[in-house]
């Protein structure tokens, strides 16, 4: 390693700057990329406060070449992972950097240092900061822009990780579907949905929104409720999902939710998210002080929708309840004026909802890509 590169924690608001510059220098000449909601970030981050450091803590850093900053990283621990699945397990995330593997390697390695201190052995990423947020470095598709809270990257990104010594430990998918698709679901998937409808008797209906924060409290603990078993899942704390559920407010749109229930009994949630981000793009990603005016007036001209979730809790998973949570929702898409959406993100591992979506004629256009590495080279 040169004496020209330097890294250090990010301390002052000085350094806060350059960390959120250096992503909108090497990123604003992509035209697919989006920036951040910056406040969003900022929390997510740990500059600002946000829930899920109540389980958790970080340390952001940058690296610089002759003075000029080269990157950015943050190291993550989140106890709540940790302690659900028995490890000590450190993150990585909000990578940003120059095509410079002598930097990246010095930056992730600071990251490594700091996470063994804090008596991790082993490191995966990029979490933004956990797979409850965004998270997966972008390996296939940068063809296209990405939805509402779905990562983009630099292509040579995947490279400086690979170099540094992370291998591959799980893809997560982005499929396409069009008006076709969402008006002409494939004969046995009909078929499924109405035997299910009439097998559990179920009713759905959207979110109330007059009842808006015990609703999402709701939805959200079927979310929790529906991944237990889910690869490398942690369940938000109440704090973060009173703190989603004040986030979702502004953005959710009534008729692109769905509660499931049978016999009275809650046991699915779906939602659609509109892609907001060629708005984002246009208010540069600040709300203050007309950006969440712009969001809210705007929002009818987006045709495309992210269809994020289908969840449903476990007793349930295997009947198709997923597909009749989620149908109300595609037929109220059209009557918004959605002409194209995603479903995403979905494991690489959940060969349940591959095969339904597959099945359904939906196009597979990303990949995001999760990485392990071990930390036992950097352990005394």
């Amino acid at each position: 390693m040169t004496h020209e590169i330097d890294v250090w924690e990010v301390r002052s608001r000085a350094d806060r700057r350059s960390f959120n510059a250096i992503q909108l220098e090497l990123n604003q000449p992509d035209p697919n990329w989006i920036p951040p909601i910056w406040r969003n970030q900022n929390e997510l981050v740990g500059f600002r406060k946000h829930p899920f450091y109540g389980h958790a803590k970080s340390s952001a850093f940058l690296v610089s070449r002759r003075g000029k900053v080269a990157g950015r990283i943050v190291a993550i621990v989140n106890e709540a992972h940790n302690e659900r699945y028995q490890e000590k397990r450190g993150f990585f995330g909000f990578f940003e950097c120059r095509d410079d593997l002598e930097a990246s390697r010095a930056l992730m390695a600071a990251a490594a240092r700091w996470l063994v201190q804090q008596g991790m052995t082993e490191v995966r990423g990029p979490t933004n900061p956990s797979m409850n947020y965004e998270c997966g470095l972008l390996v296939e598709g940068f063809d296209r822009p990405p939805t509402f809270m779905i990562t983009h990257n630099l292509p040579y990104y995947e490279k400086l990780w690979l170099d540094f010594g992370f291998a591959k430990t799980q893809d997560m998918y982005c499929y396409h579907v069009d008006t076709t698709y969402l008006q002409n679901l494939d004969p046995k998937l009909k078929f499924i949905l109405e035997q299910v409808k009439q097998r559990f008797n179920v009713a759905t209906r959207p979110l109330d929104f007059r009842k808006f924060a015990s609703e999402v409290r709701l939805f959200l603990d079927i979310y929790n409720q529906s991944l237990i078993g889910t690869w490398g899942y942690v369940p938000m704390s109440p704090e973060e999902i009173r703190h989603q559920s004040l986030a979702l407010r502004l953005l959710l749109i009534p008729q692109l939710t769905s509660l499931a229930s049978v016999d009275g009994k809650m046991v699915g949630a779906g939602f659609g998210l509109l892609d907001y981000n060629p708005l984002i793009k246009r208010i540069h990603g600040r709300l203050f002080p007309w950006g969440w005016w712009t969001l809210w007036r705007k929002r009818k001209e987006i045709r495309r929708v992210r269809l994020i979730s289908a969840n449903v809790i476990p007793e349930y998973q295997k009947w198709g309840m997923g597909l009749v949570t989620l149908e109300p929702v595609l037929h109220r898409a059209l009557e918004f004026g959605i002409t194209e959406g995603e479903l995403s993100w979905v494991l690489e591992s959940n060969l349940l909802s591959r095969g339904t979506i597959e099945r359904g004629g939906a196009t597979k256009v990303k990949t995001h890509r999760l990485f392990d590495r071990s930390l036992a080279d950097f352990i005394r």
